[in-house]
């Protein structure tokens, strides 16, 4: 645990339906234990229900845990405010225009990011925008006075990467960053986040139902499968010399990556 950035122990979410909870139980996230090293792209990959968001959720501090610790720099994230916890742990979801107020233009979006730094960093507030808007690969004079609905889905989802780097977090929780794309922009997005680890340093947790995207960009994988870690391990083993039955199906559905690694 001391070597890691986060270390995530025995996480457990359980959800309870109906009224007072006397419902249905649903085990979402089931005694989930992993690392999140220094500059390490993790994926964590799964089927839609399979843990991977209410894992992230639970990182972001947006659900509690039913079991089970986080633990950020070896501290307990439940006793870190919350100001200087978002200060390191940022993310960038599936959705760019579910993550946007559609009325405020791209200039008020990264100027309510700034409150959460400190008061040298938002006098500088211009030049700092403009330099992490350039980062992403926008230019700041065609994307500042725009509303979200005047972009295409990749410049948002450059914003909204953007928008992360603002605050110049530890670690960035990649949610899907590529399915509301084009494929044409896919690519570009996840050479953006292979830059963001491999020269910015920074710890990046790419969850995706897409396994051949998981292996382009992470230096580790991680497969969830109905709440639980059944493989992990380098990409190039879980692809190539995949143990757990549901690793084999999740490979197997992929004609185009099965055919060109004759898996």
């Amino acid at each position: 645990m001391h070597d890691a950035l986060l270390h995530v122990e025995n996480l457990t979410k359980i959800f309870r339906t109906g009224f007072l909870g006397r419902g249905r139980t649903i085990i979402a996230v089931d005694h989930v234990t992993f690392d999140l090293k220094e500059g390490e792209i993790l994926a964590l990959i799964g089927e839609s229900g399979s843990g991977k968001t209410t894992t992230a959720r639970m990182i972001l501090k947006l659900l509690r845990p039913t079991s089970g610790k986080i633990f950020f720099m070896g501290k307990d994230i439940w006793e870190i405010p919350n100001k200087e916890y978002w200060k390191n742990v940022q993310a960038v979801f599936q959705d760019p225009y579910a993550s946007f107020n559609p009325f405020y233009k791209v200039n008020r979006i990264m100027r309510n990011v700034l409150k959460l730094l400190p008061n040298n960093v938002r006098n500088d507030a211009v030049k700092r925008i403009h330099q992490v808007l350039e980062q992403v690969g926008l230019n700041p004079e065609e994307v500042l006075d725009k509303r979200p609905f005047e972009l295409s889905g990749g410049q948002l989802q450059r914003v909204l990467l953007a928008r992360c780097l603002l605050v110049d977090p530890r670690i960035i929780i990649a949610d899907e960053p590529t399915s509301m794309i084009d494929a044409s922009m896919r690519v570009g997005i996840l050479n953006l986040l292979k830059d963001l680890s491999k020269k910015e340093g920074k710890s990046i947790i790419f969850i995706t139902h897409d396994i051949s995207q998981a292996f382009y960009v992470s230096d580790r994988i991680l497969v969830m499968y109905k709440g639980r870690i059944v493989e992990s391990g380098p990409p190039e083993k879980v692809l190539f010399s995949p143990e757990h039955p549901y690793t084999k199906r999740l490979i197997s559905d992929v004609p185009k990556l099965h055919e060109r690694f004759e898996l």
